[in-house]
């Protein structure tokens, strides 16, 4: 059994009907697929499940639900972050905890803090959480990029445990690795990025493209941190063409086209995004069957 929080991943999408409510019985399919494919850990909520849409209440709900079904008891990391501090340790403070393991909490965006800001936010919200707190550096969505001296000075706090790192800058990933301390974690939070990553010394991804295929991507991550380079670097061939698919009309619409694809959840978004044109699809449809995803 490896380390927690240590592998992959999926951050989780939401199956939704056309009508924008929650199918539950496509959750059900999606967690049970995920978790019969080896991944070692859940995300519920980040990004890809589409947080910035979905109520409190859902939140809470879609929480509930895949705790019910976790079938193999996977640890949980729930996305509780935001631009408004006191906001955020509103809803940890009214948020049971029972049975999250962590939670994954983006860098302020939009506000756009400098480095101080960024430091006394994570440290505000790190005190207040009742469990460890992963921070997620995603430049191209929060408009900043938290630097590697910055997630370095978080990485003091007793209660910051790790960084989701999706800033794509492989030599920031090294210079975090270099001087964190050591039970600090560099996971990566970009697919095709996971095996460089892990190369610099991370301990795994929370992954898009894990939600549809994630058999052959765990084995891949999995032979990057068992030091098997040749045959994940083989592996990453296969995902580098559908990689850019999944956000070309925006995430989640690829993995969840994917997963329509598939047979196991449909593939309807909510507003502002839109489901995945047909084009996109069949583009998608050539290439799973071509490298056999």
């Amino acid at each position: 059994m490896r380390p927690k929080f240590h592998g992959v991943a999926p951050a989780l999408v939401t199956p939704m009907f056309e009508d924008g409510s929650i199918d539950y019985e496509g959750l059900k399919r999606l967690v049970q697929h995920v978790s019969d494919g080896g991944v070692d850990y859940l995300v519920v909520q980040g990004t890809t499940g589409e947080s910035a849409t979905t109520s409190t209440k859902e939140k809470i709900a879609i929480l509930e639900f895949i705790k019910e079904n976790n079938s193999k008891n996977l640890p949980i990391v729930f996305g509780l972050g935001g631009n408004n501090t006191p906001e955020v340790i509103k809803a940890m403070q009214a948020t049971d905890f029972t049975g999250i393991d962590a939670i994954l909490s983006v860098c302020p965006y939009y506000n756009k803090p400098g480095a101080r800001g960024v430091i006394a936010h994570y440290s505000a919200i790190a005190d207040a959480s009742p469990v460890p707190v992963i921070m997620y550096n995603i430049p191209g969505r929060s408009g900043i990029n938290m630097s590697a001296a910055t997630t370095l000075k978080l990485a003091e706090h007793p209660n910051i445990i790790g960084v989701k790192e999706a800033s794509c800058i492989i030599e920031q990933c090294m210079e975090i690795y270099k001087d964190k301390p050591e039970d600090f974690l560099l996971i990566s939070g970009d697919d095709v990025q996971a095996v460089p990553i892990i190369a610099c010394g991370g301990v795994g991804v929370m992954s898009v493209i894990a939600n549809a295929v994630p058999a052959k991507f765990t084995k891949m991550i999995h032979a990057a941190l068992d030091g098997d380079f040749s045959t994940a670097r083989n592996l990453l061939g296969h995902f580098l063409a559908i990689d850019p698919l999944l956000y070309e009309e925006g995430n989640p619409v690829g993995v969840k086209k994917i997963l329509e694809l598939k047979g196991i959840s449909g593939s309807d978004v909510r507003l502002p995004l839109m489901k995945a044109s047909d084009e996109l699809g069949e583009r998608m449809a050539v290439i799973i069957d071509k490298d056999n995803l």
